[in-house]
């Protein structure tokens, strides 16, 4: 089963692990053969998606130049993960090897790398911007990869000075650095790899685009196929093959009943029941680029307290996506929904709508900047983020409405239309 949470980490959880929370449910039969008839009606997306080109990337590193200088650093380093796919076009599985690209402030990137993983980085760097000429540094097993770090910053005249490190680099990559370059200073590479990523162009834009739009077609080709009884990794299953139907890669958790004021999910098995709340949560990814949308939805028939409630978050979510326009900053957007959720009753504060409003979105599900209390960062056209205000009830049920937001020249616009209600969670089919 593939889940939203299995999706977008790092790889660290296998699979087998992830299916040992809930063994009753890993048995049962399989929900999606055949394909039910709103998921094999389902037709391929793939062709709509075009991905980033040579030139965008070298773009991106004539940004992350005028950056580096811009906040007094000579260059940063990247280990693997998605700024140096974002920068590089290198895909990497990160080990306790060292692979890594040092972009200066001027001259040529260089990149470090395991000998016997020479072919397959060269492979990949390729067709970058650095191309077959790229200046690669092998090191042995026998050797220390920090020493290749060292002389290759010495070979672009940076001998001292200040090296940015990439916020996900590995503590011990950053000490063996450290030590190998003493002369060098660490700081932190976020005001470069945020200072671009946190900005979309139009191609990142309509990629993200389809993202969602992928991921909102799979959740209702899969509510259509839901029944009373099904549990909740056949559901999760539903969703997963109504991804794979459109030509990508997703899934989602869903979370049922008293498990939806959860607000990232449980282990405990679960059945869906007539009557019974379910919030599903997840994505996928386009060239790259993340979906994040959450539904609560419902089958059978809602109570007026689930109603009410329904009510209140998608009032929220609405409020949010008004307030956000260029100018203003992150804190405003999370302040909006949170009081139109604390003036309702749901207060105080973080006791029923336990988490920020959003977050930042592009390659990773999260990332800079935060629509959170405290962050006075200012919005500008082309940040893209999530809008999800929740309402979690513990012991009862949760409620939860997610969709990505892009914030435009004159405000700032869903990638997806908002869900009506808990009954018609994508509108009369």
């Amino acid at each position: 089963m593939l889940t939203r949470r299995r999706l977008f980490q790092s790889g660290a959880v296998t699979t087998a692990a992830m299916l040992a929370t809930q063994p009753a449910q890993s048995k049962t039969k399989n929900p999606c053969s055949p394909l039910p008839p709103s998921l094999a009606a389902l037709k391929s997306m793939k062709d709509q998606a075009t991905p980033i080109s040579t030139s965008e990337r070298q773009e991106r590193q004539e940004e992350a130049r005028r950056l580096i200088r811009a906040n007094s650093l000579d260059c940063i380093l990247l280990c693997e993960g998605t700024s140096l796919e974002y920068f590089s076009g290198i895909r990497w599985h990160g080990s306790e090897r060292l692979l890594a690209m040092a972009l200066p402030a001027t001259g040529a990137a260089f990149y470090v790398c395991p000998g016997f993983e020479e072919g397959r980085a060269r492979e990949q760097l390729a067709t970058g911007p650095d191309g077959k000429e790229a200046d690669v540094r092998i090191w042995q097993e026998d050797e220390s990869p920090y020493e290749r770090v060292a002389q290759g910053l010495k070979d672009r005249g940076i001998a001292t000075g200040m090296l940015g490190m990439e916020e996900s680099v590995r503590f011990v990559f950053s000490e063996g650095i450290s030590k190998a370059a003493p002369q060098i200073k660490i700081a932190s590479a976020t005001p470069v790899t945020a200072g671009c990523r946190r900005i979309k162009s139009a191609h990142e834009i309509s990629l993200m685009r389809l993202a969602s739009k992928v991921t909102l077609t799979a959740y209702e080709a899969a509510y259509r196929a839901l029944r009373d009884g099904m549990n909740k990794s056949e559901f999760e299953e539903l969703i997963e093959a109504a991804h794979k139907q459109l030509g990508f890669e997703g899934g989602a958790d869903a979370e049922v009943g008293e498990f939806s004021a959860f607000p990232h999910g449980s282990v405990t098995p679960q059945i869906i029941r007539e009557g019974t709340i379910v919030l599903i949560d997840g994505g996928c990814k386009v060239e790259g680029y993340c979906s994040d949308i959450s539904r609560t939805l419902i089958v059978g028939k809602p109570t007026e307290k689930m109603k009410k409630v329904f009510d209140i978050v998608h009032v929220a979510q609405s409020t949010a996506l008004k307030t956000a326009h260029a100018g203003v900053e992150c804190q405003v957007v999370d302040a909006a929904a949170r009081k139109v959720i604390t003036e309702a009753g749901f207060s105080p504060d973080y006791k029923f709508f336990t988490h920020r409003v959003g977050h930042g979105m592009g390659m990773d599900v999260h990332e800079w900047p935060y629509l959170v209390r405290g962050n006075t960062t200012k919005l500008e056209a082309n940040m893209t983020f999530s809008d999800e205000p929740g309402i979690y009830i513990h012991g009862e049920f949760g409620v939860r409405l997610e969709d990505d937001m892009h914030i435009t020249e004159n405000g700032a616009e869903l990638f997806t239309p908002q869900s009506p209600s808990l009954e018609e969670p994508f509108g009369k089919g």
